[in-house]
């Protein structure tokens, strides 16, 4: 009688555990195929004609005569924006502004500053008067020389000034100089140059870490305020690029020239608010915050710059010890 019992318990059960079954099996397809069709989207067919000079006749790119940011400025020339270059040496955004003018027979102009610098804003205020901007990219930034522990960092306090100065408060400055423009057409968009070190944080290179987690949460934070009114604010937060700031010379498929690297992110603009920008940076990005636990990501970052630091304070005793044996000499 008792197995009777039980086996009618478990024919009764069988049918509602075939459709939770046949549920869960048809979810994880639906939205297996929905992350293979928006990848698809996303890094096959892209955006690419997004930014054009229908958003407004001019681009500003600050950070504009190295690396990724002066080829932001050669992408966009190309796409036919006249280009506002800032950066801090007039020698070599006069180089920068010859050659775009030159190779893509464009409108240049040229603000000289420092982003260090606090009183900076008037002055771009007044170059900015009058143009029609339809993209900015806020790209200037720096980083450490070495990696190091917060108290160990040379000049602390000048440091966290700089740091802040130029990863944060250039942003929030350049946003609040040409948003509203963009805001009263109704069209523009503004790509923040952030950095995967922002998606998590990262031990000896926290005070930059934390600076463009900032970036990050700022664009997140502007896009949902404002994309009602059409317009585009993008966090990019690239791994390595070959570039001088990251001392990566010779590129691979996962550290992309700079040249690579901007031409895959420009695709993404207007399909991801937040994006790595590169297709094997996403699948990087991807890794490090979904399918490896955040307590890893942190440990794993702090043994390789410590690795780093070591290495570095190395070779710089040497160099010290070499340059003093040919003095003594």
């Amino acid at each position: 009688m008792i197995s009777l019992n039980v086996e009618n318990m478990l024919k009764a059960a069988e049918l509602p555990f075939f459709w939770v079954g046949a549920f869960a099996v048809a979810s994880l397809s639906l939205w297996v195929l929905y992350r293979l069709l928006s990848g698809f989207r996303i890094w096959v067919l892209g955006n690419g004609q997004l930014l054009s000079p229908k958003l407004g006749k001019w681009a500003v790119v600050t950070g504009a005569t190295d690396g990724i940011g002066k080829s932001y400025a050669e992408e966009l020339a190309r796409r036919g924006f006249a280009m506002m270059l800032i950066s801090r040496s007039q020698d070599k955004l006069d180089d920068v502004a010859r050659s775009l003018e030159e190779q893509y027979k464009v409108q240049t102009k040229t603000i000289a500053v420092d982003f260090g610098q606090s009183d900076i804003y008037p002055k771009i205020e007044a170059g900015l008067a009058g143009l029609e901007i339809g993209v900015l990219v806020n790209n200037v930034g720096i980083s450490y020389p070495y990696p190091e522990y917060f108290l160990h960092i040379p000049d602390l306090d000048n440091f966290i000034t700089n740091m802040i100065n130029v990863n944060i408060t250039s942003v929030c400055q350049m946003t609040r100089l040409v948003l509203p423009r963009m805001a009263e057409r109704s069209k523009g968009a503004v790509l923040n140059i952030s950095s995967a070190s922002g998606m998590y944080p990262v031990p000896l290179l926290t005070v930059y870490s934390s600076s463009k987690a900032f970036v990050d949460f700022f664009s997140r934070g502007l896009q949902e305020e404002y994309r009602r009114q059409g317009l585009i604010i993008q966090s990019v937060l690239p791994f390595f690029v070959a570039t001088k700031m990251t001392r990566i010379r010779k590129p691979t498929l996962d550290k992309p020239t700079p040249e690579r690297y901007v031409a895959a992110e420009l695709m993404t603009v207007g399909l991801q608010s937040q994006t790595n920008g590169y297709f094997p940076h996403a699948v990087m990005g991807w890794l490090t915050t979904v399918l490896v636990p955040i307590h890893l990501v942190i440990f794993f970052g702090a043994r390789m710059n410590r690795l780093q630091r070591t290495g570095y304070l190395r070779r710089r005793k040497l160099r010290e010890q070499n340059n003093g044996g040919l003095k003594s000499e």
